[in-house]
Formats: C-alpha cells, sequence, structure tokens
C-alpha cells in the first residue's frame, strides 16, 4: 500500500468490489454486542466518527500491538477484526451494528421498566381498604 492508499477517500477506493465477508461481518457483530452491553454505544460511535478517516493506520497499530494482545488476552477474532479496518465501509458498518443493537436494548429496557411499573404496588397498599358491598 502507497501513501496516497492511505489517506484514500471513500470516493477513490482502492477496488470498488471489496466487500465485507460473513466471517468479518460477524467479527464486527460480536464487538458491537460487546460495546453495548458495556454501555458504551455512545462513546463509542462518537469516536469511531471521529476517527473515520484513519481506520487504515488504526489496523495498522492493531498490527503492531498484536504480539502484546495475544500475550496478554485470548481474542481469537483479533485478526479478522484487523484486516476489516482496513477496508473503508468496515466502521460504518461497525456504527450501524451498535446503533441497532443499542436501540434494541433501549426498547427492552423500556419494556421491562413499564412492566415494573405496571406491576408494582404503592406504599401503602396493606393500609387501603377493600371495598365491601354490605346490605
Amino acid at each position: 500500500m502507497s501513501l496516497s492508499d492511505i489517506f484514500r477517500t471513500s470516493n477513490s477506493p482502492i477496488d470498488p468490489n471489496e466487500k465485507l465477508t460473513e466471517k468479518e461481518h460477524r467479527a464486527l457483530e460480536k464487538l458491537a454486542n460487546k460495546v453495548v452491553e458495556w454501555k458504551m454505544a455512545v462513546p463509542a460511535i462518537l469516536f469511531l466518527e471521529s476517527v473515520k478517516p484513519l481506520n487504515w493506520i488504526g489496523s495498522q497499530a492493531m498490527v503492531f500491538f498484536e504480539p502484546f494482545v495475544h500475550a496478554l488476552f485470548s481474542f481469537p477474532d483479533f485478526d479478522i477484526l484487523q484486516k476489516t479496518l482496513e477496508k473503508r465501509e468496515s466502521l460504518e458498518v461497525l456504527i450501524q451494528k451498535i446503533e441497532r443493537l443499542d436501540a434494541e436494548v433501549y426498547e427492552k429496557e423500556k419494556a421491562q421498566k413499564r412492566e415494573r411499573k405496571k406491576n408494582r404496588k404503592g406504599l401503602f397498599h396493606r393500609f387501603k381498604k377493600k371495598k365491601t358491598n354490605n346490605p
């Protein structure tokens, strides 16, 4: 890859037919799940949007830190993620996956909160007199 390839824009891709594979989509989905699980969706989206033009440089930083990561963690999808981040569209796909998963989690939490509220009894529910029909 030449220096001009590093700073290419989405209008001038190296290979216009370069698409993400199913394995790459699964790796991005796992990463998005972890981000949403840790409740870091908003900071992650903000960070990813701000570093979109530098995704190739980030992937090369991952190559540099690979020995450290493999020495400290068991992360089997690291190589797949590194190769995926070399592709220009990968960050946008990751952002969309994070947004979709975060919206799903938000709706589930909202539904659970409504259900808890519906089932909740008041503070003085024990002291309320029951209405009886005495003739």
